[in-house]
């Protein structure tokens, strides 16, 4: 079976619709998921500072397009993305609970109702109340969610997953290796990901 990484932020629309195929995917690949929760801001101050200009400055034209190409990817991907009233989301807090629950089996249940949470439902999902309202919908002890996420190891282990998707070359979300050298990048390559899955197996 060949090993497949999926690096990941639920503050990035694109990953959402990659989070909404990535299992399909794997099954009729017949692999496992080994799911990285990181923080996408930290990639990009270290590797991708440009983003910031282009989300502040963006082209007309461009602009113009990436509006209608997010809306065919999600019509596509049948999931609701708006315009979230906090955007870019202070994401720590969140990706950190995706690691408690990942520690509890809940990763998958936990970040799906994370991301319709904040794209669809538009909730600022940074505040402790959403927080314990999506622990609290797939099972978690809210109470000592919100306490173990502040502890300096939970934020040791989400700086370590994104420190290893720099030290790998990654430089945004969502981003996935098969066998941990075979890179790709992007909602968009999931052909290409398929493809060599199937060829590495």
């Amino acid at each position: 079976m060949a090993d497949f990484e999926f690096f990941f932020d639920i503050s990035s629309p694109w990953t959402y619709l990659a989070f909404s195929r990535v299992e399909a995917v794997a099954e009729r690949c017949n692999v496992d998921i080994d799911f990285k929760p990181i923080l996408v801001g930290g990639v990009f101050n270290a590797v991708n500072e440009t983003v910031y200009e282009a989300r502040s400055n963006p082209h007309p034209v461009k602009g113009r397009y990436y509006l209608k190409d997010l809306k065919d990817w999600a019509k596509f991907c049948d999931v609701t993305i708006g315009n979230p009233p906090v955007f870019p989301l202070p994401a720590a807090g969140v990706m950190r609970v995706a690691l408690l629950a990942q520690d509890e089996g809940k990763l998958v249940a936990f970040s799906k109702a994370a991301f319709h949470a904040y794209w669809g439902d538009l909730k600022d999902i940074s505040q402790p109340e959403e927080i314990a309202a999506l622990c609290e919908a797939v099972g978690m002890d809210a109470a000592a969610v919100l306490e173990a996420v502040q502890s300096d190891a939970v934020k040791a282990r989400l700086r370590d997953n994104t420190q290893e998707l720099i030290d790998r070359g990654g430089f945004g979300s969502p981003t996935m290796f098969i066998n941990k050298t075979d890179m790709y990048f992007g909602n968009d390559r999931f052909e290409l990901v398929e493809a060599a899955l199937k060829a590495a197996d």
